[in-house]
């Protein structure tokens, strides 16, 4: 088992190993961005800031996590957290097209991220009695944010420089199709408690391999500066 993680973290390494974000996330960047910079002109036009729209996010999953703990349909959580999701793309959109990038706003943005996900994985843990993987996932997405920003409290770093396997628009774009598959099984009648579970757990792995990931390459660019020293 040991052997075969290694093998893993290695394959994601050399797969990652360009300056090029992967994934979806570098798809948004070269395809993506321009329709959310559309999409954005409502937003624009009725006078949201950025950090307005990053709340509103915020307060849309809070509102979708605490309505899945009522009403218990995965189907229906994974579409309205498809919906209350956008707005982590939109609020980058409006900040690019009115100018509005500032530090506290990323700053602000970053913890967003994190509350949001605690809160979709609280109630996944709740209504389907998976606290266990719950944390293991969220531990996951804390510990890949937390491995770059560390490094950047020691050595200069740059986004570009960290493309992993599983990002954060991966993540959102996985759990929200997890629940959404989850939920039509449910309804044609194919409902099977590891759908969610195994999904989910897969989930935790990818997270969790990701962070991994970014440790080692911490270390490697830590060392490196360290050789540097005189």
């Amino acid at each position: 088992m040991v052997e075969q993680t290694r093998k893993l973290l290695v394959k994601l390494r050399q797969t990652t190993s360009s300056e090029e974000p992967p994934w979806i996330a570098g798809l948004m960047k070269s395809r993506i961005d321009p329709l959310w910079e559309q999409a954005a002109s409502p937003l624009i036009g009725i006078g949201m800031t950025p950090n307005q729209v990053t709340a509103s996010g915020l307060v849309l999953v809070a509102l979708s996590s605490a309505a899945y703990a009522y009403h218990h349909s995965s189907l229906a959580f994974g579409l309205c957290l498809a919906f209350a999701f956008s707005f982590d793309a939109l609020d980058g959109a409006v900040a690019r097209r009115t100018n509005m990038s500032t530090k506290a706003g990323g700053y602000f943005d970053a913890i967003v991220d994190r509350y949001q996900e605690l809160a979709v994985f609280a109630a996944i843990g709740w209504v389907a009695d998976l606290w266990a993987i719950a944390m293991f996932a969220f531990a996951g997405g804390i510990l890949t944010s937390y491995a770059k920003a560390r490094t950047a409290l020691e050595i200069p770093v740059e986004n570009h420089g960290w493309p992993d396997f599983f990002e954060r628009m991966e993540r959102l774009v996985f759990i929200c199709v997890l629940l959404a598959a989850d939920g039509v099984a449910t309804a044609v009648g194919a409902a099977s408690p590891w759908i969610l579970a195994g999904g989910f757990a897969l989930y935790a792995v990818l997270a969790n391999a990701t962070a991994l990931q970014r440790i080692s390459r911490a270390f490697a660019m830590l060392k490196r500066a360290d050789g540097k020293q005189p």
